[in-house]
């Protein structure tokens, strides 16, 4: 899909990884409608910003309305509180599942029509590596991602013949405010990590692999449980 005069919708455009997607979309040429929750927080120029809490089906709806010329969406909005499966607040996994699994999903669903009525496009989930490496103290976000993972590949079959491509983000931790008490040498750029994504989308890669981290757990899946405890 060539970015160049796309139409862009990106969700959670304000900062981190969103904001650098937005500013480099529009680098390429492409018309971007960036959304938050506060939409007077989104500071890119060139970017129109829409008010979506993704949490909040008709305001996902209402942002459907009013970027009716999209051909783009990238789901990038997320969360993470930190909590565990067992033993962590329930209202709080109950909240990143609604951010970060059905958030994609009400805006994928509300955006489909629109973007094959546009004649086609694709849709970019923003993923982790933790949609396949599951750490006890992060269990509640790697859920959702694990969910939103299967989210995915389920509607890049259900899409496809509608002419919309569904692609994957996997990335492990970026300079970012979710990613604060990170030891720098651990994170990427979020910049270069916008970059590949960009370029897969544009390469029509169904699945980007932003870092070697991210790659080697890929690569690693066909292991065995007890290899990899």
């Amino acid at each position: 899909m060539e970015l160049k005069n796309a139409v862009v919708v990106v969700t959670g455009a304000n900062r981190g990884l969103g904001r650098h997607l937005a500013a480099q979309l529009v680098e390429r040429g492409a018309k971007v409608y960036g959304t938050a929750r506060r939409p007077e927080t989104i500071d890119v120029p060139g970017v129109i910003p829409l008010r979506v809490d993704v949490t909040d089906e008709r305001s996902v709806q209402a942002a459907a309305r009013a970027a009716a010329d999209a051909t783009l969406l990238i789901n990038n909005a997320g969360m993470s509180t930190g909590a565990s499966l067992a033993a962590g607040d329930l209202d709080a996994v109950r909240l990143e599942m609604e951010t970060n699994f059905f958030g994609p999903l009400a805006a994928t669903r509300a955006f489909a029509p629109v973007i094959e009525g546009n004649g086609g496009g694709a849709v970019l989930n923003v993923l982790s590596v933790l949609s396949w490496l599951h750490p006890a103290a992060l269990g509640s976000y790697a859920a959702t991602k694990a969910a939103a993972w299967a989210l995915t590949n389920a509607t890049r079959q259900e899409l496809e013949p509608r002419g919309i491509a569904v692609s994957a983000l996997h990335v492990a931790y970026m300079d970012t405010d979710m990613a604060a008490d990170v030891p720098a040498d651990r994170k990427t750029d979020p910049a270069g990590v916008a970059r590949q994504a960009l370029d897969g989308i544009e390469a029509g890669l169904s699945e980007i692999l932003a870092d070697e981290t991210t790659r080697a757990v890929k690569g690693n899946l066909s292991a065995s449980l007890n290899a990899t405890a």
